[in-house]
């Protein structure tokens, strides 16, 4: 019974919000890898991009409370989200063509694309606060329990509790959703295979007849909806603080080094490695340890390390992944 009990605890403090937490961070680091393998830079301002998409669902989900317009148990942020994606989408047209067209026309060498993105960065993160604002906001007005721990217990009878959250089941299904729908949009449909082809190999692509502006817009259209569909699901499970959107940029990026960038699949994949490293890593593993050794109370928290380093052991993967394996896990390009 006591390893039941362990068990447990272990899926409800880790492998629960590890999940939830991988799944948001492997949808934003396809968008970190659709850039970096078609447009051929790595978009720095892609955090503030899911800082303002999310910002923009809120401006919304709070209309359609005011006009008495709900989502039954599920959030209303859910209805709000394809107006999100909407919105974005158009800044991130706007923005290239403000931006980013003029730099590939006279094809400027990606360290300089990196700064440029640098720049729209700021602009963004300065935009979405006076959009909203710099206080931390809960959105989720749904139900919130999917199983709660008196249920849990009524069930089983185990002492120890499980909680799932609505939220965390909403972001794994959304992301499947979305990635299912991605993956067969980049695999069936002309346009799809317009951008594999014009991501292998451009000069061959162009001399194909694939019409480069086309492709381009249609990157940052997809770019812009997988940002705010990963940032609304992230403020959803969390809650919504634009500069936690700054500093969600690491660990995003990490995943899409660690997975293989340009590589989607090993975007995927690496946004699971980095989130069940950085919650196994920062767990208090104490309760664990009482049910698997008896009659043994550990003094301190058997916790390797505090949650305020969490964003460090993506940091320390990173550095790893780049100087052992800098092709990732599933061999995309070369950083």
């Amino acid at each position: 019974m006591e390893l039941i009990n362990a068990l447990v605890a272990v899926t409800n403090y880790v492998i629960i919000p590890a999940t939830a937490y991988g799944a948001q961070l492997a949808l934003g680091a396809l968008g970190v890898t659709l850039i970096y393998s078609i447009l051929r830079f790595s978009n720095f301002a892609h955090g503030d991009t899911m800082a303002f998409g999310t910002g923009v669902v809120i401006l919304i989900t709070w209309g359609f409370q005011a006009m008495g317009i709900s989502f039954g148990p599920l959030p209303t942020a859910l209805l709000a989200l394809p107006f999100g994606i909407v919105i974005t989408s158009a800044l991130m047209l706007g923005t290239d063509k403000v931006v980013y067209q003029y730099y590939r026309k006279v094809r400027a060498a990606p360290v300089v694309m990196v700064m440029v993105s640098v720049g729209v960065m700021f602009v963004m993160n300065a935009l979405t606060r006076f959009l909203i604002g710099v206080d931390q906001i809960n959105f989720d007005d749904g139900t919130r329990f999917v199983i709660n721990a008196r249920q849990w217990r009524d069930m089983t009878g185990l002492s120890e509790p499980l909680t799932l959250r609505s939220t965390q089941v909403i972001t794994v299904v959304t992301a499947i959703i979305t990635v299912a729908a991605l993956f067969w949009f980049l695999g069936k449909t002309r346009t799809g295979k317009s951008m594999r082809a014009f991501s292998d190999n451009e000069d061959l692509a162009l001399l194909s007849g694939i019409d480069p502006n086309k492709v381009v817009a249609v990157t940052w259209i997809i770019t812009g909806a997988l940002a705010t569909i990963a940032g609304t699901l992230y403020g959803l499970d969390k809650s919504f603080k634009a500069f936690t959107y700054f500093q969600l940029l690491l660990p995003i990026f990490a995943s899409a080094i660690v997975g293989g960038i340009g590589n989607p699949v090993g975007a995927i994949a690496g946004g699971f490695v980095i989130s069940f490293s950085e919650v196994g890593l920062t767990y208090a593993w104490k309760k664990v340890a009482t049910y698997l050794i008896p009659n043994w109370e550990p003094d301190g928290l058997v916790q390797l390390l505090s949650t305020d380093y969490k964003y460090a052991v993506s940091f320390t993967i990173l550095i790893l992944v780049l100087i052992f394996k800098p092709t990732g896990l599933f061999k995309g390009k070369i950083v």
